[in-house]
């Protein structure tokens, strides 16, 4: 059966004119789907020919919450849902001043290696639909209570790895006759795969670029991150900089502070080169410590001393809030523990 979730209404409109439906009857199904309905007799507006129709041709797409976890520091909502495959994928609800932000999966596992990062133990399942995608935020905000106003696709996989059903979700999300998230309040974070940073830039989307770079030179970055292997830390920036160019949007670099690996002066002079070359804004990431992983945060000196460089040089910088710790809310942590438990 095809998936209903994953139609833009121009696309459910067709589908019905084939059924013998009139159009108009696509944003109402579109509507529904958008408030979490779970099967077409929840439709009550439509007939029920129609909801008969709809059953035989289409499926609906949900998720079923395998865990949740409330931090007591900071009110964060770490999730676990369950893929109609039996698969499994995290989400996690954020509060700031400025509204509460859902960061979403984009793939079960990772293939991209980093070596500092949970999410990419065991490698890559597979990639997740539009639709699984869409309903990570809308599963979210329902069961949460809290509405949604910003996304960042930064939790288990890489968005670019996975770029039609992202720019399908990004699609479905911002439609104005469904979630309606505008792509200003959306963030996607990909770990460098430029030979995709052209395909978005030329979609114009008008969202926000976080690129995780991590290291700005290729001996520490190639260590730390096999994606950047046979790329090269020039070719990222020069990437970087036709993205900045063609759509005016200013990129974010993603760094986190890796105690003896990163956050040396000499990385944080190099970083500032990159970042003042395209006017990118520096957000630096205290390491979330993973079990599996030999790797600390920088000490709170380091920290500093790293931050002292940046501003001298005149570039934007801040510190991500740490949030959820004591909820496992580094993204592939929460989903390791519970498939080894069910193992």
């Amino acid at each position: 059966m095809k998936d209903i979730k994953a139609m833009l209404p121009d696309e459910l409109a067709a589908a019905l004119k084939e059924m013998g439906e009139p159009a108009y009857r696509a944003k109402q199904i579109f509507q529904w789907l958008t408030r979490g309905v779970a099967s077409f007799d929840e439709m009550t507006n439509l007939s029920k020919p129609l909801r008969e129709k709809l059953q035989s041709s289409f499926s609906i797409t949900s998720l079923k919450m395998l865990r949740k976890q409330v931090s007591a520091h900071d009110g964060t909502i770490k999730y676990l849902w369950e893929l109609p495959d039996g698969n499994a994928v995290e989400t996690v609800v954020m509060r700031y001043h400025h509204g509460n932000t859902v960061c979403i999966s984009s793939q079960v596992g990772c293939r991209q290696g980093c070596a500092f990062c949970a999410s990419t133990i065991g490698g890559l399942i597979r990639g997740l639909e539009s639709s699984e995608m869409l309903e990570e935020v809308l599963s979210s905000e329902r069961e949460s209570g809290l509405k949604i106003s910003n996304i960042v696709l930064m939790g288990i996989g890489e968005p670019l790895d996975n770029f039609d059903s992202v720019v399908r979700f990004l699609r479905l999300v911002n439609h104005p006759d469904g979630a309606n998230i505008g792509m200003r309040h959306i963030s996607l974070s990909t770990c460098g795969l430029i030979e995709r940073f052209d395909d978005l830039a030329a979609l114009d989307l008008q969202l926000t670029l976080s690129v995780s770079l991590h290291a700005p030179d290729d001996e520490t970055r190639s260590r730390i991150m096999p994606a950047n292997r046979g790329r090269g830390v020039e070719a990222l920036i020069d990437a970087c900089e036709r993205y900045y160019r063609r759509t005016g949007r200013r990129i974010s670099f993603e760094y986190a502070m890796i105690d003896g690996v990163n956050d040396t002066p000499k990385h944080a002079k190099l970083l500032a080169r990159h970042a003042k070359r395209i006017s990118a804004h520096v957000n630096l990431i205290p390491l979330n410590h993973v079990e599996e992983r030999a790797f600390q945060p920088s000490t709170p000196e380091h920290l500093q001393q790293f931050i002292h460089i940046l501003e001298r040089e005149g570039v934007n910088v801040t510190v991500r809030r740490r949030l959820g710790s004591d909820v496992d809310a580094s993204c592939g942590q929460l989903r390791k523990k519970v498939a080894e438990g069910r193992g």
